[in-house]
């Protein structure tokens, strides 16, 4: 219900605004920039989004069901099971969803994208076996979808390459804002979904899990700020994300031979469910991405900027920030989008700006949350959300907020 009234609300305001632009404005190409935009834009849906996603999951989930043979999937939900059965109460200890999470969030913070969406999925698919309600969002669900958006990453090394093609002086000096900006997205997203399931987080093992999880974080942005250059950052994070993803899969056939498994057997038996999955998707990502396409087009997030920039400015707030603002907006719509918002700042306003190197925290803080919507509960069948996007953007504004303050800190 909450996706219906914010997709038809993407089209109507977009209308209304493009109406706007042409009769005030004068602005006679606008309802041809959204038409192309429309086309576009589902466009990208199926030739760069789903059909590559096809390939991708196809061999993941096939790696993922040989993982599961070998009993690896069980011994990670093992592990971390104290710690998820108090904040997923509703997923049994030990059961596969533990392990694919785990997959998920590891992934994620190695910014290892590819991978972490089939895990992700495939960590939904496994939370929609426990539903009673297929077309209604579970407590779980919710939780894991929060959490997934709100894009915590250790090393964002795309924002620092793209600063790096741009001509940054130091392409990572955005680094650690853009690590404690996500960090604060993750956190206030699971306190407060925690605080909405009445889960109690006042426990031994919660807080030792995330005291533990906030002192490593901490000490390796520590670590990686003192004692290694930015070309070894690079180094370091190519070379341990990707040794790691290997090893994994590498233990997953080592695991599956030790027990006996016909590993290529059991490689093409998940490997069947990714075309379908690839194809389920595709509605869901047509009709979010022409909706935000349109949105875009018709200059909704221009106005939306400059009213920001009125009120703050009639508060007596510093509003240097607010031409960053548009990555900002984007990002919970658009990932792509936002990623074009941010290059598009730093060739206007220099990539070592105030406002440019805030464009790129904004980029490093949080997740796409519409999209991440569609996509996942997409893929199960599930049309009630519930209260997930609002929980979404909430930690999307938490970031955004832990941003500013940090780009103020660093570099103001």
């Amino acid at each position: 219900m909450v996706l219906n009234y914010i997709w038809t609300a993407f089209f109507l305001v977009g209308f209304v605004a493009a109406l706007g632009q042409w009769i005030f404005l004068g602005d006679v190409e606008v309802f041809k920039r959204i038409i192309d935009g429309t086309f576009d834009s589902a466009r990208i849906s199926v030739m760069e989004i789903a059909l590559p996603l096809a390939g991708i999951m196809t061999l993941w989930l096939g790696i993922m069901n040989i993982g599961e043979k070998a009993g690896a999937i069980k011994v990670l939900a093992k592990i971390i099971s104290p710690f998820f059965s108090r904040i997923f109460p509703e997923v049994p200890k030990d059961h596969p969803a533990t392990g694919h999470m785990v997959m998920n969030f590891s992934a994620n913070l190695l910014g290892l994208d590819n991978a972490a969406t089939p895990f992700g999925l495939k960590a939904m698919e496994s939370l929609q076996s426990l539903n009673p309600n297929k077309e209604e969002a579970t407590n779980a669900q919710i939780m894991f979808l929060v959490l997934h958006t709100s894009g915590l990453t250790l090393i964002p090394l795309a924002i620092m390459a793209q600063r790096a093609v741009l001509g940054a002086g130091d392409p990572s000096d955005v680094f650690i804002p853009c690590m404690i900006a996500t960090y604060v997205a993750t956190l206030v997203g699971m306190v407060a979904v925690a605080i909405k399931q009445r889960i109690n987080l006042f426990n031994g093992v919660v807080l030792s899990w995330l005291g533990g999880i906030t002192a490593f974080i901490v000490g390796m942005v520590w670590y990686l700020s003192h004692y290694m250059s930015r070309s070894e950052i690079e180094v370091f994070s190519k070379v341990s994300s990707n040794l790691l993803l290997f090893s994994i899969i590498v233990a997953f056939i080592a695991g599956a031979m030790v027990k006996k498994v016909n590993v290529y057997e059991a490689f093409i038996e998940g490997a069947k469910g990714g075309i379908q999955t690839s194809l389920t998707i595709i509605p869901y990502l047509v009709g979010m991405l022409v909706a935000i396409g349109v949105l875009r087009n018709s200059g909704v997030l221009g106005f939306i900027v400059s009213g920001f920039n009125w009120v703050f400015a009639h508060m007596g707030i510093n509003t240097d920030f607010t031409p960053a603002l548009p990555t900002a907006l984007m990002k919970p719509l658009s990932g792509s989008g936002a990623k074009a918002m941010m290059v598009d700042t730093m060739k206007t306003y220099g990539v070592d700006s105030f406002v440019g190197r805030l464009a790129c925290i904004f980029q490093g803080s949080a997740d796409t949350t519409f999209y991440i919507v569609a996509l996942y509960f997409g893929s199960v069948g599930i049309k009630k959300t519930r209260y997930a996007i609002s929980y979404g953007l909430l930690a999307d504004f938490a970031g955004v907020v832990a941003a500013i303050f940090v780009a103020y800190l660093f570099f103001h």
